[in-house]
């Protein structure tokens, strides 16, 4: 496969599409690999003829008509809310991210690049990145990182908590959503990890993003020796923020409730030798036959329905008025 297809994260664009991969094997080639999951674990990977230092290529948007849909109402919403509390009250799991997708028309040849040129100006990402191939095509505005790797030494920072910029402190329960997650990542990486080199440098911290404030933890750790791509990937996957713990109960919950989430809630970004820069794939918009764009929310037992809604509401609202369309 040869020709189109684009790439771009961090002043890193990514042009002229080589060869596309759904082996995770092909990160050990040592070459730049543009990577997409989706949070089901299917992999993809693309490899470009140039890739240069560049600013993203600024596209006109035409903003969209017409109503986006959700896949759960607010009722549907706030009585899964109440049903993952239910599981919580048994035992079952102590955490889970309850997704909803919104869905609009599109055009059928209508790329997302104009879209994505308009969030790099109207809503700015420490994790922007746009994914472009025959088959697959993501416009991410991800506050989040999952995994940044330099050598040997890799570090997480999990997101958990969400306010308006101006109220004065976060909550009971989103530090200890933040502090579960935590000890959630530590886990994974211990299982890639030197006994003794996973360490927690930022706890708690206050970050602002474009119309939020988020609390954001890191993690650190140095990977074992001799430690392939594809077992970092299958041993972090799917990233526990947007899952839950512990991670396999919560992934039951959510694969009984929801509809496959496709690339959001995946990892996307780019993997070059023993480097990589990969971020949770979230605040993304994706097209198929439609265009889709994915909310959701941490729900643990002190989780008021109602504010969870609302909470993906306001994850939704800025971005979904960059696209256009009517939120309801």
């Amino acid at each position: 496969m040869s020709g189109g297809g684009l790439f771009w994260m961090n002043g890193r664009l990514a042009s002229g599409l080589v060869e596309i991969s759904h082996d995770p094997a092909v990160l050990s080639d040592g070459q730049f690999w543009a990577v997409s999951t989706t949070f089901e674990g299917e992999f993809t990977a693309a490899r470009f003829s140039e890739v240069i230092d560049a600013a993203f290529p600024a596209v006109e948007w035409k903003k969209l008509d017409g109503e986006w849909h959700s896949s759960f109402t607010k009722n549907q919403y706030m009585d899964y809310v109440k049903s993952i509390q239910s599981s919580i009250a048994d035992g079952w799991v102590y955490q889970v991210n309850a997704c909803r997708r919104l869905t609009i028309a599109i055009e059928k040849d209508r790329t997302l690049r104009g879209l994505f040129s308009q969030i790099l100006v109207n809503n700015p990402a420490p994790w922007a990145a746009y994914f472009e191939t025959p088959d697959l095509n993501i416009a991410s505005a991800s506050p989040e990182l999952f995994l940044k790797r330099t050598g040997n030494q890799i570090r997480t920072s999990p997101i958990k908590g969400t306010q308006l910029p101006g109220q004065s402190h976060f909550g009971a329960k989103d530090i200890a959503e933040n502090v579960m997650i935590v000890d959630l990542m530590r886990n994974d990486f211990g299982a890639i990890c030197e006994n003794g080199s996973i360490s927690v440098p930022r706890l708690l911290a206050s970050e602002p993003h474009p119309g939020l404030v988020h609390l954001v933890s890191d993690v650190e750790g140095e990977l074992r020796k001799g430690i392939t791509w594809s077992e970092i990937i299958s041993s972090l996957h799917p990233p526990g923020s947007i899952s839950g713990a512990p991670k396999s109960s919560a992934v039951s919950v959510i694969t009984e409730n929801e509809s496959a989430r496709g690339p959001y809630c995946g990892v996307l970004g780019w993997v070059q030798g023993d480097m990589c820069e990969l971020s949770v794939a979230i605040r993304i918009f994706f097209k198929d036959d439609a265009l889709h764009f994915g909310t959701g929310a941490g729900i643990t037992w002190g989780s008021d329905p109602l504010g969870e809604w609302e909470e993906t509401q306001l994850k939704a609202r800025n971005l979904i008025s960059i696209a256009g369309g009517v939120l309801s």
